[in-house]
């Protein structure tokens, strides 16, 4: 599998990336074997680069990542900084869409001492001392609306710049954002450089909208770009299906008419709508890496396969 350098970093990624999300429960329960195979699965397929963060299943995500990782050599880890847990004060059997996390209760906390306590608690859970990359998750008014404005405070003020010498200190390879939305990203920017930023469902065969001023940003100041969210939550995997989703809720009509649309340009150049999806990704000209989150086995190989298609150059025009 062929890889790809992070900003002006050191890192290199796999073109393909796991994402760790489903292995905390993300809406069901994943025995320990299932998340055993899942990666193993990814591992035996070349992927070198694994996505987590303490907000897939409270820490369950890295705890489980780490065990799988403990004897392995050569692989390139991201996790994510900006929630700091803590002990549960009473039994968890769901939070924020995962099932049965680990007991942990949890508080946003951007600023620099924050930050650093939620990168101590990671690298404990992982079983590292260091980790490649490390993204600030969330941040932005997608996530927070009116509390966003007391978050970024604590970022500019202190945040930022523990990132910055965290990674000047070697502890750290990359630094970056991993969020939903665009203009987050650019207001950082103006901030201070970013090595990579980790963007979920903006930057797909359906939502384009980090091409308008994030895409040209990126390039121009050599920021790698990991793409996530690449079926908009479901839609593009699914096609617009009754009880489709996209951006974690019911699909609008507006948005399941713009898929079928989709999916008919795609059966015309004789491409399966999820293989597009997928391609689009990859072929991108800011794309680093593009993240495949699956807790089953057929899945993961599934969305490979589909990579790994020759798309005739004819079609090329509906993914360009």
């Amino acid at each position: 599998m062929e890889t790809r350098r992070i900003g002006a970093t050191d890192v290199e990624v796999t073109e393909v990336a796991f994402g760790c999300a489903s292995i905390g429960n993300l809406y069901h329960e994943v025995s320990e074997a299932a998340a055993r195979d899942v990666l193993q699965a990814a591992w035996d397929a070349g992927i070198r680069y694994f996505d987590t963060a303490p907000h897939y299943g409270r820490g369950l995500s890295e705890e489980r990542l780490g065990r799988f990782l403990k004897c392995r050599q050569d692989y390139v880890l991201s996790t994510k900084v900006g929630r700091v847990l803590s002990p549960a004060k009473s039994p968890i059997a769901q939070a924020d869409g995962f099932v049965n996390p680990a007991q942990n209760d949890v508080r946003y906390d951007y600023s620099g001492d924050g930050i650093e306590e939620s990168f101590e608690q990671s690298l404990e859970r992982l079983g590292v001392k260091h980790v490649e990359i490390v993204y600030v998750h969330d941040i932005g008014e997608y996530t927070h609306g009116a509390e966003n404005a007391r978050h970024m405070e604590d970022f500019f003020g202190s945040g930022y710049a523990r990132l910055v010498r965290l990674k000047e200190q070697g502890r750290i390879g990359a630094i970056g954002l991993g969020v939903n939305e665009c203009q987050v990203c650019l207001d950082v920017m103006d901030h201070g450089p970013l090595d990579a930023i980790l963007l979920a469902g903006r930057l797909t065969l359906l939502d384009r909208s980090a091409e308008a001023a994030l895409v040209p940003r990126c390039l121009d100041a050599g920021t790698s770009l990991v793409l996530g969210g690449v079926f908009n939550s479901g839609i593009l995997a699914t096609g617009p299906v009754e009880g489709a989703t996209y951006d974690y809720g019911p699909a609008p009509r507006e948005v399941l008419d713009r898929v079928a649309d989709l999916q008919r340009e795609a059966e015309r150049h004789g491409i399966p709508l999820a293989t597009a999806a997928l391609h689009f990704a990859m072929r991108h000209p800011a794309t680093a890496s593009v993240l495949l989150g699956t807790a089953k086995v057929s899945s993961l190989k599934r969305n490979l396969d589909a990579l790994a298609q020759d798309i005739p150059a004819e079609s090329a025009d509906m993914l360009g």
